[in-house]
């Protein structure tokens, strides 16, 4: 290692010695600015600053000094006071004019108190005699690094102290929740501006305020437990629900709100103070701080589902759920007490006819009205609810005398005998009531319900309209009912039904124009039923779509049958139920089944009535127009007896017309309901249609239909419905021979 010695003197100094290559220099970012007007000196300067791995720009005067400080940053400026023109002093009061953040190291032959003083007044951060040796300059130059970073790093410190307090700041007052602090008193010391926005209240308002000025009263006392809490951490009281008061123009209201309340410690929060005693850890509670956070909205939602759950949304009245609830709680005080409660069971008479005809959305409205009547009937004490559909339910309490229930009953039916008046019509609706009484006909709410629903079916299938009580012999009614209803769902499965098919004759009795096929169930106990004794149950049930579409498969395929052995009728009607065009599925069910057997729509006529097209003339319009592209005739069945325009034979593609055989038996001589006949084929024959009369019975009606040139007949004149094989031996015998009419009755 080679000592370097600088030898000054006033104006100049020399820089001579040696080094060691083998140690490395110590490498710097800092840019220096080395200034003195004497040349030599300046390099000797350069060379030591190089070596020890300074960035190093000179200057050999004042004004290229002052023109580098203008275009470029240095971190230190070495500056020698003495020269000419523009001196030391001058160079620094540019520097402090301009704040230049550059760091200034006078080296100055002056050894004056007044120099240095002067220097430090102008802004120099040292002050180093001439001549002096490298070490110093070095030391001193990396002391004013070292002083540069710590200002720079205290600097970056204040800088994010004070950003950091202003986001910590813009946090607290942009919270979506009411941040507070309470001293130990329970008085706001602290609250962020949410509260105005959520509560009303603006900061100044509350502050020094009891907490109580914002607890609803009947949560004071879970407010006390936790704006009074101690602890600390996670054993700190947190999610309380209270109700905190709102300030508005109306006055106050509440709103719900998720508490936490916790203590911190000192340095956190300053809510605890330090003790002055004998023991250190001693502490004092100055208060707690919390957040509350707005939970009306999830309360609002969770009164909402509450109600939804216990509640019809169509009508508002209590649902099956809370009237067993209320059923169950009334029990419960009867049995204390010895009263009498009862359960009526009501169901709407005629509401489904008002609901297909006119929509559902009239069936709705006339549904809350017929729950706001039965209401007026009821005390304030009873309960109507609403099970679904139009059925409802009513819980009579505190009863002494079977009678009163009766009362209830005749006032809810007398109620519901005026008209409603809905959207502009006028309707009309009944009621049949089934009544149980606790505790004859039941110790439980199932067991009062179901009877209840026992004799409401009683009273509908006897009268239809009115109450009936409950008794045992109901009971063995409706079971037989609810095993038809068991057996029905089996009977598909268990290949129960059959068609039996009926023949069509020309005018004159002679040839078979048609079969109509009629669903059998061959009931293992009940022996044969006919379609009256299982369609309405089946449409009830939801089974009708099922038994359509096996009886269109079973039908389709045995025309095909009588088509391939060449016996086959010109047609085959087939019935549809009532609800059958509902179902959109209906047209793919028919197309697909002639398909599959490959049969012609031709060989197919569907009979429908006239009430189940004016329930929806739209639907039916559009169902019956489609199968009509496949070639499907359609058959109004028991024309004559429906209640709807007319208007519609010119709307649908209508081939056919069934005479009903009620019209059919009045043709004798001694009545004049013939008259209906002679309008209805007469209308038949200007619409170019087909008329069929259904049950001809005597020799009289056939030879007056024929002389009416009615089309076709079918009845027991002809031949009763028959099983697949005896019409199959009919059909033959009629292509081999021409049968007549004597023969076929014979087939009776």
């Amino acid at each position: 290692m080679r000592a370097w010695r600088i030898y000054c003197s006033r104006d100049s100094f020399t820089l001579a010695g040696h080094y060691n290559n083998t140690r490395p220099m110590p490498q710097h970012t800092a840019k220096i600015l080395a200034v003195d007007d004497e040349p030599r000196l300046l390099d000797s300067l350069q060379q030591l600053l190089a070596l020890h791995g300074y960035a190093i720009t000179t200057a050999n005067d004042g004004r290229a000094a002052i023109e580098q400080l203008r275009t470029d940053s240095f971190d230190i400026a070495l500056i020698d006071l003495k020269m000419p023109d523009v001196n030391g002093q001058r160079i620094m009061r540019y520097v402090a004019e301009n704040n230049i953040r550059t760091d200034i190291i006078v080296i100055s032959g002056e050894a004056s108190f007044e120099t240095a003083v002067e220097a430090i007044r102008l802004g120099a951060h040292d002050f180093l005699l001439k001549p002096y040796a490298p070490e110093q300059l070095i030391k001193r130059i990396e002391n004013t690094i070292e002083r540069r970073k710590l200002k720079s790093d205290a600097v970056d410190i204040q800088e994010r102290l004070k950003n950091s307090e202003k986001l910590h700041r813009f946090l607290v007052n942009t919270s979506p929740d009411i941040i507070y602090v309470l001293n130990e008193e329970g008085h706001f010391t602290f609250v962020n501006q949410r509260v105005h926005q959520l509560l009303g209240f603006t900061r100044e308002e509350l502050i020094g305020k009891h907490y109580t000025t914002l607890v609803h009263e009947d949560d004071l006392e879970l407010a006390q437990y936790a704006f009074n809490e101690r602890r600390t951490g996670t054993r700190a009281t947190h999610n309380l629900e209270l109700r905190l008061r709102t300030k508005d123009r109306e006055g106050h209201s509440h709103k719900s709100f998720a508490t936490s309340v916790m203590c911190v410690e000192l340095n956190a929060t300053g809510l605890y103070a330090n003790t002055s005693g004998a023991h250190d850890n001693a502490r004092r509670h100055l208060g707690t701080y919390g957040v509350a956070r707005d939970i009306s909205s999830r309360k609002q939602a969770e009164a909402i589902i509450r109600y939804q759950a216990y509640h019809d949304l169509l009508t508002g009245l209590p649902n099956r759920t809370l009237f067993k609830d209320r059923l169950n709680m009334v029990i419960a005080q009867a049995r204390r007490v010895g009263q009498m409660v009862a359960v009526m069971f009501i169901d709407l008479d005629r509401f489904k006819i008002v609901n297909d005809t006119l929509g559902h959305v009239i069936g709705d409205q006339l549904l809350r009205a017929v729950g706001r009547r039965i209401q007026t009937c009821l005390r304030e004490g009873d309960t109507l609810a609403r099970l679904g559909g139009d059925e409802f339910v009513v819980l009579l309490p505190q009863l002494t005398h079977r009678e009163s229930a009766a009362t209830v009953g005749r006032k809810i039916i007398e109620s519901l005998t005026p008209p409603f008046l809905i959207d502009q019509h006028e309707l009309f609706v009944g009621a049949s009531i089934g009544i149980s009484l606790f505790p004859s006909d039941g110790n439980s709410d199932e067991e009062l319900i179901k009877n209840a629903d026992i004799a409401m079916y009683s009273v509908k299938n006897d009268t239809r309209g009115g109450y009936s009580f409950y008794t045992a012999r109901m009971e063995s009614t409706f079971s037989q009912h609810l095993d038809l209803e068991m057996g029905l769902r089996r009977a598909l499965t268990n290949h129960e039904f059959a068609i039996h098919y009926q023949p069509q004759f020309d005018a004159q009795g002679q040839t078979v124009c048609g079969v109509e096929a009629l669903l059998r169930w061959q009931h293992p106990e009940r022996g044969l039923l006919y379609p009256g004794d299982f369609i309405p149950l089946a449409e009830e049930v939801g089974l009708i779509g099922h038994m359509t579409e096996w009886v269109i498969d079973t039908t389709v395929r045995q025309m095909k049958a009588w088509v391939d052995a060449g016996i086959a009728p010109p047609r085959m009607a087939i019935n549809l139920s009532a609800l059958d065009l509902k179902r959109s599925s209906l047209v793919g069910e028919i197309t697909q089944a002639l398909e599959r057997h490959q049969l012609p729509g031709e060989r197919i006529e569907l009979e429908i009535t006239e009430n189940l097209i004016v329930q929806d003339i739209n639907i039916a319009t559009q169902r019956l127009t489609e199968l009509a592209r496949h070639g499907i005739s359609i058959a109004i069945d028991d024309f004559g007896t429906g209640y709807s325009s007319l208007s519609y034979l010119h709307q649908l593609p209508i081939h056919t017309l069934k005479i009903d055989r009620s019209f059919v038996q009045d043709i004798v001589p001694e009545r004049t309901g013939r008259s209906v006949i002679d309008a209805i084929i007469a209308m038949g024959h200007s619409l170019e249609l087909t008329i069929v009369a259904e049950g001809v019975e005597t020799e009289l009606q056939k030879d007056w239909l024929a002389q009416k040139r009615c089309h076709g007949m079918q009845g027991y004149l002809f031949s009763r419905p028959l099983p697949t094989e005896a019409v199959t031996h009919l059909l033959e015998a009629a292509i081999s021979r021409n049968v007549d009419v004597t023969v076929q009755a014979e087939s009776r």
